[in-house]
Parts: structure tokens; C-alpha cells; sequence
């Protein structure tokens, strides 16, 4: 077969599905267009459009001769630690027997020795029958039940964490929506849906200060992208499968956060652009009062990023701007825009002149004293996003679309940024950055040592 593919259609967060196929949970398959030419000829037209990592992919596989479909959650995350370079070997325990491979110490588990273990558990496997009728026992009852389904936890957890030097992240129980009380449920003195808060509440407490045990936000997952998205009927019927095939690369994804953190490599600054990022407009050409930043759109659009940002320099991560623009224009918005909500003080290096963008990396990287690897760099010109990517392909370039409203989307989907955990040191660590430059700018200002002390 003669088999034309436009890489530019490629769905962005389907590549492999779309390369590689897909093994169903119900045993078909959905075949990628690798495959689909094999004894053929494939001709990929705009191979740029495909993301580095793809790419790397998509040469292994000629070069070997050979590929697996993606197949389920194991092969997802495989996929994944492979697109970041991290070597991966992941053991699947077998359906439903995560207790007896927590309690047998000889179990494949406790030789396999994982360094992160996830546990994944759902509302019906844990409370069986009481999911569809709580209301058959009293409130004394459905308490004891939610306090027995949480002990077995706590002890298989327990046990577990006691045996290995694995992080072990379990899941939260989620609430679904159907409740056969209607809108009575919340009348309700002790419903379903308190019996399971109480259970992830209790869950959270008992672990919220272990370094070796975190809960997993699985609500938090089910909110963002809807339930009848996430839950299957058909595939739950067909194979018990409690998260839809369609989805599990969005669950792998938001599980990639834990491995981040465990390796330490998280994202630890962000680098932007000004005109038509923190702005909308050129402020070169419209002026103080021309560019798009306040309460109406355009500009609530630019707002709402910066609060964004702010939160997360107030969590740890440093910023710098890299920006071709006359220093007195940009500095006098950055300083004195009411509706500015990144002030100067907030930036640990800038960089506001006519310098191409990699020159000015450059020098924020040494003058910050910071891996590049550490770095994200946002820009809305593809041009200068591509040269940066070029000279630094280990920094993070985020690709901005022309539409700012989407820009807080886009950086909160960053996984980047995943620590497993935030001190007091990393929220002051753009504080002391200040200071530093402070220093250096004191010391290169003042003649001799004597006049610095």
C-alpha cells in the first residue's frame, strides 16, 4: 500500500495512538498508520509538525524494524517517561489483586522493586454492594463501613511503605454524580456522598505529612475532563475498565507528575516575552496606553496569565523576561500600568533590549546561575520560540497560540513544575534571587570594596 499521512493533522495529544495504534481493552484494534503501510510505502508530509520526541519514535521504528500499540495504562506511561528521555520499566500487577501482592513479601511486587507505586482504587471495587445501596443500612452503619473500607487501606498502605522505600500515591475515591435520592441527596443526614468525603478526607489526614505516601487528586482528574467522559459504560461492562481508553493518556499524563518530582527534574523558571504575552500590543507602536492589558478583553485575558504566573513565582518559581524592546518603554508599563499585576520586583533577571532572544538566554542562565534544563520560555513569535528551541533544545519552549485567552490553559496543563514537595525556602526562593541581584548590582555600581562594605 501507498500510504500519504499529513502530520499536521496529527491530534496533539494522540500522536502515538495516530502513529502506532491502539490494543483495546475489548480486544480490537485500532490501527496506526505505521501499520496501516507496512510492506508499503508511508509518505509523512510536514514531519516538522510532530513533536522532537515523536520523531525520535518514529526513526527507532525504522531503524529497528518494530513497534508495540499502545496497550493500556503500562504502556502509556512507558511512552511518556520515554518522550522526557527517562528510562522506564513498569510492572502491572495482576486484575484486582493489589491486596495479595501488598500482604504475599514474595509477591512479584516486592521483587520487581518500584521506586514509585501507584494505587489505583475506585468507589465500586471499595465499597461493593453499599454503591448502589447505602441507604440500606442506618447512619451508625454506613460510619463503621466507611471506617473498616479505610483501616483496610491504611494497613495494606502501611505494610507496604514498611517493607520498601517506594513513594506509593493512591488515589482518591471519586463521587459520581448519579445518586438514586435525586436531589434529595443532600437532605440526607448521612448520604453516599458523605460516606465517601469522609473516606478521602480521612484519607488525605492520615497521609498529609508522610514523605513516602501521597493521595492523588482522581476528582479533581474527573472534574476537568467530566465523568461520561472518563467513565465507559461499554468498556466497563465489556472489560471492568474504570477509566475509558480514550482518556488514559490524559490519566498517564497527570501521573507523570509524581515521577517528575521523584527525579527532581521539575521546571524552576520561567522566561517571557512582553509584547503580546504579558501585554497585548507592541509597546513600541502603541504606547503606555494603548496595549491590551485590563479588566476588558483583550487584556483580561493577559490579567488573568499574570495572576498565574504570580502564583507560581509565589510557590517557588523564578521569573525573567527576554524581550526585544526599548528598555524605558517596557520598564515605565512594568512599573506604572495600574492593571500591571507583575510588578519589577517579581523578576529575578531582565533582559529588555535589542539582543536576539538565545543572546539574552545566555546571559539570564549565567546571571541566575541555573541549569538551562531548568528554564521555560514563553513567546508569542514562533520565530523566535523555533531559535531558542534550536540553541536550547533541553529548554521547555511552549508553543502560544494567537489566541491569549488560552494561555492560562495552556500553562496550567503544564506538568512541569510537579515537586512532591514546597518549603518555605522555595517560596522565598524569588525573594532571595532579588536580593542577590541587588548585590550584583550594588557591587558592579560601586568603585572599590571598601565604598561596597
Amino acid at each position: 500500500p501507498f500510504v500519504v499521512f499529513n502530520a499536521a493533522l496529527l491530534h496533539e495529544k494522540k500522536y502515538e495512538k495516530q502513529l502506532f495504534g491502539e490494543e483495546n481493552k475489548d480486544g480490537s484494534i485500532d490501527y496506526g498508520v505505521l501499520e496501516n503501510a507496512n510492506n508499503g510505502t508511508l509518505l509523512l508530509d510536514e514531519v516538522s509538525e510532530i513533536p522532537f520526541e515523536i520523531q525520535s519514535n518514529i526513526l527507532r521504528t525504522l531503524i529497528d524494524q518494530k513497534f508495540k500499540r499502545i496497550n493500556g495504562l503500562k504502556n502509556i506511561l512507558q511512552v511518556k517517561s520515554s518522550e522526557r528521555n527517562i528510562s522506564c520499566s513498569v510492572y502491572e500487577a495482576p486484575y484486582n489483586q493489589y491486596s495479595q501482592e501488598i500482604l504475599n513479601l514474595n509477591s512479584s511486587l516486592y521483587k520487581f522493586l518500584p521506586d514509585i507505586t501507584f494505587l489505583l482504587i475506585d468507589t465500586r471495587s471499595i465499597f461493593g454492594e453499599f454503591y448502589n445501596f447505602s441507604d440500606s443500612i442506618d447512619k451508625l452503619d454506613k460510619e463503621k463501613t466507611v471506617e473498616n473500607k479505610l483501616n483496610e487501606i491504611k494497613n495494606l498502605i502501611n505494610k507496604f511503605v514498611k517493607k520498601t522505600n517506594s513513594k506509593l500515591v493512591i488515589t482518591k475515591l471519586n463521587i459520581p454524580s448519579f445518586t438514586p435520592n435525586g436531589i434529595f441527596e443532600l437532605k440526607i443526614e448521612y448520604s453516599f456522598q458523605n460516606m465517601i468525603d469522609d473516606f478521602n478526607q480521612n484519607l488525605v489526614k492520615e497521609y498529609q505529612n508522610s514523605e513516602n505516601v501521597y493521595v492523588y487528586d482522581f476528582e479533581k482528574f474527573v472534574r476537568k475532563n467530566g465523568e461520561d467522559n472518563i467513565f465507559d459504560y461499554k468498556q466497563f461492562f465489556y472489560g471492568d475498565l474504570k477509566i475509558s481508553m480514550k482518556f488514559l493518556p490524559d490519566f498517564g499524563q497527570d501521573l507523570m507528575k509524581y515521577v517528575i518530582g521523584y527525579l527532581g527534574i521539575s521546571k524552576k523558571c520561567i522566561v517571557l516575552d512582553l509584547d503580546n504575552t504579558l501585554w497585548g500590543g507592541i509597546i513600541g507602536e502603541e504606547g503606555f496606553n494603548g496595549i491590551k492589558l485590563g479588566p476588558e478583553p483583550p487584556g483580561n485575558a493577559f490579567m488573568e496569565f499574570q495572576r498565574v504566573l504570580l502564583s507560581l513565582h509565589q510557590r517557588g518559581i523564578i521569573l525573567a523576561i527576554n524581550s526585544k524592546n526599548n528598555f524605558e518603554d517596557a520598564i515605565k508599563v512594568i512599573k506604572d500600568h495600574p492593571y500591571m499585576i507583575l510588578r519589577e520586583e517579581h523578576f529575578s533577571s531582565m533582559r529588555i533590549n535589542w539582543a536576539d532572544k538565545v543572546t539574552n538566554m545566555k546571559e539570564i542562565i549565567k546571571e541566575l546561575n541555573i541549569g538551562s534544563d531548568s528554564l521555560v520560555f514563553i513567546d508569542d513569535d514562533p520565530v523566535n520560540r523555533e531559535f531558542v528551541k534550536s540553541i536550547f533544545p533541553e529548554i521547555l519552549v511552549v508553543d502560544l497560540s494567537n489566541d491569549p485567552s488560552t494561555y492560562v490553559p495552556t500553562i496550567e496543563n503544564l506538568i512541569d513544575f510537579s515537586v512532591l514537595k514546597i518549603t518555605n525556602e522555595d517560596r522565598n526562593r524569588g525573594k532571595m534571587y532579588l536580593k542577590q541581584k541587588e548585590i550584583n548590582h550594588l557591587q558592579e555600581s560601586t568603585p572599590d570594596l571598601q565604598t561596597f562594605l
